[in-house]
């Protein structure tokens, strides 16, 4: 019973980390890269959050391809190996550009998703403990507490810069 729960909360920081990481690499904190980010952040900022963290929040609710894009590839995996996490990440460019999403953090993140469930494969972790781990980093990011969480991302922001 211990075991799996681990692998789920080995999951999780993965994932969590991909987001995180991902959304640094792209500068996403730093201003509203999808349309609804700011008003996210604001909402965030006025409810005692941090502007940073809250900005970092709305884009990953307000990019499609962002949180559904990487649990899509866990499901992708999950179901079809490599070539579903493969597929997933396509779906996800072809929604960017549906939605005029100007970058291309959510595939990015798709893809390392796939790379990451992928290699927890090989190594004994399922791909169905990515899928609830993925859920979890999610909820950690964007719904449990929001002035919280925006606090620990804005903090996260803080220290890379």
């Amino acid at each position: 019973m211990i075991e799996p729960l681990l692998h789920i909360l080995i999951a999780a920081v993965c994932c969590w980390l991909n987001f995180i990481i991902i959304d640094m690499i792209f500068n996403l904190p730093r201003e509203g890269g999808v349309s609804g980010a700011t008003a996210i952040a604001e909402a965030v900022r006025r409810g005692g959050g941090d502007i940073r963290g809250g900005t970092m929040m709305g884009n990953i609710v307000s990019s499609p391809d962002a949180s559904a894009g990487t649990l899509l590839a866990a499901c992708g995996v999950y179901c079809f190996g490599i070539a579903g996490g493969l597929t997933a990440t396509v779906l996800v460019y072809i929604g960017n550009r549906i939605c005029h999403d100007p970058g291309y953090a959510g595939t990015t993140g798709c893809f390392t998703a796939t790379g990451i469930v992928y290699g927890g494969s090989l190594i004994g972790i399922p791909p169905s403990a990515f899928i609830a781990g993925m859920v979890l980093a999610i909820l950690t990011i964007q719904g449990v507490w929001h002035p919280w969480s925006s606090r620990l991302l804005g903090a996260v922001w803080r220290w890379r810069n």
